[in-house]
Order: C-alpha cells, then structure tokens, then sequence
C-alpha cells in the first residue's frame, strides 16, 4: 500500500512491493497518489509490462533518469543513443537471451576494439541491473552468461622529444590563443598526470602556488584529492593568461584541438591520456610507491603498473 505524506515542497508518495521501494515529491497529494497507483501496477504487472517495452525503450528511459547523476552521464547517453540503433534495440524485454547480446558483441567486434567493447558492456550491465533491481522489469540478467573479449593490452605510447617540439611549434608560443593552452594543458598533464577533466575544470581558487597544492573536487574515483605540482608544473600556470577556469577551455574544445595539432605535426598515435602514462614514468622515479599512488590519485597500488611505462633501456641506465 501506498504512503502519502506532506513535504516542504508538497507530496511524496513511498511505495515498496515485492522488496522493491520507491519515492517521489509532488506539488499535490493526487499526482502523488496517480505517481503511486502506476508505480505499483508496474511493479505487480513488472512482467506484462516488460513484454510491451523494448530494449531501445529501456536504454532511452535509462539515459533520461539514470544517466543525469553521473560524472560519465555525456558519455553514456551518446553510447546509449548508439546501441538503440543496433537490431538489439528493437528486441523485447521477454525476449532477450544471452545469444542476443553475443550476437551483438561480435558485430561490435567487427567496428570497434575489445576495449570498446567491454566499456560498453558494462554500460549495457548498468541499464540491465538498474531494470531487474530498481524498475522490476526483469528477473534475470541476460548479459550475465555472456562472455567479454579480452582486455587488449596496456598502452605503452610515450611522447618523443621530437614528437613535443613538433607540436609546440605546430600550437605556437601565444597563449592568448586557444591551441596554444590545450599543448599547454597536455605538458601541464605530464608533469601532473591530471586527467583532460580535470584540467580544463581546474580554478584558481582551488591552486595553492605557495604550497604547489592543486585541489581537486571532481575526479574520476568520485573523491577529492590534492595534486602536488611540480616546479615546471607552478611555470606552466603561471605562464597562462588571467582566466577562471584557468586554461579557459572546454572539454570538447580541448579535445578536438589537441587532434589538430597532432595531424599538422604529423603524430600518429599518441592521445591525451597519454600524458598520464608520461607523467607516472616520470615521478616513478622520483617517488615511492605510496607516494606516486597518492600523487596520481590511484587508490588500486596495482593500476600503476598500467600507466609505468619506462623502457628495459631506461632501466638498465638507472643499474649502474
């Protein structure tokens, strides 16, 4: 049976059936007991119901209520608005079997790397899970008997010197100029091993150049931490124009410019992130294995071994 109780802002209506709980705030006491009556008919009829709706519907209303709280929420709803275009997206809910979802995976094989495909994977798991535990619209996982590809290999891609000294002559030296502060946020990058999205969100307010402290509110982990910066790190701020955000970019912005200066300096391979890579091989030699951990954000010790990429010469140099 439904709860209506009154609320600072109305309504809310509480709902729980078969260990499935549900609220929501109305401005009136009918839309919430209409929101409830529903609610529960699709909660006790959760199969019938399923029946009707197919798999491109899930992933729609998955991308409309799900997706929105999350760090990740641009990324999901383009690969969301992706799948819906695949022959999966018209299967029904009742009907969907784990051969589905392989039949799917290797046809994304064909297009995409393993890597892809696993993200995305898991991102069908989410919508998936969400529909079985929090909607009640399924009983089963379908893509819990399916095989992932394997993990592709580790990047190991480094920029040369060579590679840099083309692309800081390809963004120039003005740094009023846009290309010029996304080369700037990639050197920035690899002496900090700090993400594309967290550069391009980081404000003065949270850099403490007395200390060579960078705060970080918003991170992938979903927890602060606080970045030690280097004293080339310190120049490179510096160095950059008065704005707030400080490189005075966007995260699309600094994508896409960040691939024109490599097309016109003629590098092939090389990403972004790629500057995580170049910044933990670097530290690594400076810090202790704790202490990069702490530095680069990694609470997992063995994440690092993803991201050191220092070559057997480099080591055998460091022998002697």
């Amino acid at each position: 049976m439904a709860s209506i109780i009154r609320h600072n802002k109305g309504w809310r209506a509480l709902i729980e059936r078969k260990g499935i709980r549900r609220s929501k705030v109305f401005a009136s006491k009918q839309e919430a007991k209409d929101w409830a009556a529903r609610e529960e008919y699709k909660i006790l009829n959760g199969d019938k119901y399923a029946a009707a709706l197919t798999f491109g519907e899930l992933m729609d209303r998955y991308a409309r209520e799900a997706s929105p709280g999350k760090r990740g929420h641009r990324w999901e709803v383009i690969r969301l608005e992706k799948l819906q275009r695949d022959p999966i997206a018209r299967i029904r809910l009742g009907d969907l079997a784990p051969k589905d979802f392989a039949a799917w995976r290797d046809r994304r094989l064909q297009e995409v790397s393993s890597g892809t495909v696993r993200r995305e994977m898991v991102l069908i798991a989410a919508v998936l899970t969400q529909a079985r535990k929090e909607w009640g619209l399924m009983q089963v996982n379908p893509m819990a008997d399916v095989r992932k590809p394997a993990s592709p290999p580790p990047r190991d891609r480094l920029p040369t010197d060579d590679e840099l000294e083309r692309m800081s002559h390809v963004a120039g030296k003005d740094l009023t100029n846009a290309t010029a502060r996304a080369f700037h946020a990639f050197l920035f990058a690899c002496e900090t091993a700090m993400r594309a999205g967290e550069i391009v969100g980081l404000e003065w307010g949270r850099v403490d150049l007395a200390r060579r402290v960078a705060r970080l509110e918003k991170t992938k982990s979903g927890i602060a931490r606080e970045v030690p910066l280097s004293s080339e790190a310190v120049r490179l701020l510096r160095d950059l124009p008065d704005a707030d955000p400080i490189f005075d970019l966007t995260s699309q912005q600094l994508d896409a410019l960040f691939r024109k200066v490599k097309g016109k300096a003629g590098v092939d391979g090389l990403t972004f992130h790629d500057s995580r890579h170049a910044a933990i091989t670097r530290l690594s030699r400076k810090l202790d294995v704790l202490a990069l951990a702490r530095a680069v954000g990694h609470r997992n010790i063995a994440m690092l071994q993803v991201y050191y990429n220092e070559s057997a010469e480099d080591l055998a140099r460091r022998l002697d």
